[in-house]
């Protein structure tokens, strides 16, 4: 039984411990998943993701370039790894997706979220998550716990990053179920315990 999980959120919300820790349980579960990140994961997307997020201004980027190059790294993602895994019953679990260029690139950078949407009906060509689990927190909360140099994006300031949050719960308002907020200013295992609650859910309607 394939299932597509992602993860997102603003940067410091607890992304990358959260989704290690339910990747443990699944794997406890017998469900063995693919993780990947998004971008990168592919050669072609790793090259992309260094581009986009080194720490300095070095190398311009306009946001549609910006947009376009998360895009061209999602459509690589979803047809070296996604698609094949999901066509072989696997569980599939990624670091970041659509939602992600949608709220950085549209409510965040200032581009029509329309035709974000639209230019990322391309790229993933019809390879959506079942489920994505947003891990919401204070921006501020969330600045502080990162305690490590800020890349290109995250570097962008307090204004953005409110922006962000706001993207984010907009989309999973409208999400029709599909996307799940989930409070990050928890204890981890409070948060985790949450995380599987709801991959249960859907395990067993499906």
């Amino acid at each position: 039984m394939s299932v597509f999980f992602s993860f997102d959120g603003i940067d410091g919300g607890g992304k990358s411990t959260q989704l290690k820790l339910f990747c443990q349980w699944l794997t406890e579960q017998g469900r063995d998943p693919v993780v990947c990140r998004d971008p990168g994961s592919t050669a072609a997307g790793e090259q992309i993701r260094n581009l986009l997020l080194a720490s300095d201004d070095a190398t311009p980027i306009a946001p549609r370039c910006e947009m376009l190059l998360y895009m061209a790294a999602r459509a690589q993602l979803v047809d070296e790894i996604i698609r094949p895994a999901l066509e072989a019953g696997r569980t599939v679990v990624s670091d970041r997706y659509l939602l992600a260029n949608v709220v950085y690139q549209g409510y965040g950078g200032g581009l029509p979220v329309e035709v974000v949407q639209q230019v990322g009906t391309v790229a993933i060509d019809g390879v959506a998550p079942d489920c994505t689990f947003l891990l919401d927190l204070d921006p501020a909360v969330a600045l502080a716990r990162m305690g490590r140099q800020l890349d290109r994006i995250e570097n962008r300031g307090a204004a953005y990053r409110e922006r962000l949050r706001a993207g984010f719960l907009a989309e999973a308002a409208a999400s029709n179920g599909t996307v799940h907020v989930v409070a990050a200013d928890r204890q981890v295992e409070a948060v985790q315990d949450e995380i599987r609650s709801i991959a249960t859910r859907l395990f067993a309607n499906r």
